[in-house]
């Protein structure tokens, strides 16, 4: 298989992965819960201030970074404010307990990481391609493990909780394949992009999941296993590069 589009199907899987092991957290106490939340919110600072905003710099410049950034931010804010804010515990059915806003963020920063996996490739500038497949494919993971435990935490089937995850990152792939097909017209929005997805996943962690870790008394182990998360994958992105 062509490695452009080996390296764009891995980084897309990287988000089911990440959700297998939340589907057997359906019994996680709340303590458990909020630290993992906190955990995995490390992670995903760092995957943006340590993968996504480098790349976007090293294909761009402080402009379009901030362009970007706040583009992800207004997004988000604006999904935010016209979502329903539903109560936690209803859980009839699959979908009606929590906030869509999480499920929606994370499928909605997903096509311009998609994109730029795609571009990346296609664009033929030396290493690239893996160097942006990288740092997207390993904050998937975190990713895929937030939306499955946050569903399943709330009620959510694990089954149902896998197949959310997996379309997000199907559509993600779906977008990479778009990106290496028509990476000419797509070049410039590259750093958009990451700029892009790199904004929409600090409000997620600074809206949802930071309150979410700190609203019932855990605050403390919450915070240690924020820096834990944040030191885990500056760790994996130093070692692994």
């Amino acid at each position: 298989m062509d490695p452009m589009y080996t390296g764009s199907i891995i980084s897309s899987l990287c988000t089911i992965a990440g959700a297998v092991p939340a589907m057997f957290l359906k019994h996680v106490s709340h303590r458990g819960r909020d630290i993992l939340l906190a955990y995995t919110a490390g992670i995903m600072v760092a995957a943006s201030t340590y993968g996504l905003i480098p790349s976007a710099m090293k294909l761009s410049n402080i402009y379009v970074l901030t362009i970007g950034v706040l583009l992800g931010t207004v997004a988000l804010t604006f999904l935010d404010s016209c979502l329903p804010h539903m109560e936690l515990e209803r859980k009839e059915h699959p979908f009606q307990g929590g906030h869509p806003l999480l499920l929606i963020a994370m499928t909605f920063h997903n096509i311009p990481e998609g994109l730029s996996v795609g571009v990346s490739y296609g664009s033929h500038v030396a290493d690239l391609g893996p160097l942006v497949s990288f740092a997207i494919g390993l904050q998937n993971v975190p990713e895929g493990f937030l939306v499955a435990l946050y569903l399943v935490s709330h009620g959510v089937k694990p089954i149902y909780a896998l197949l959310c995850a997996a379309s997000t990152g199907i559509l993600e792939l779906a977008f990479g394949i778009i990106g290496i097909s028509f990476a000419g017209q797509f070049s410039a929005i590259v750093p958009y992009g990451l700029a892009f997805a790199a904004g929409a996943m600090l409000f997620v962690v600074y809206k949802e999941l930071i309150p979410e870790s700190h609203g019932d008394g855990n605050e403390r182990s919450a915070t240690f296993s924020f820096i834990g998360g944040l030191l885990t994958m500056i760790a994996l992105t130093h070692f692994i590069r």
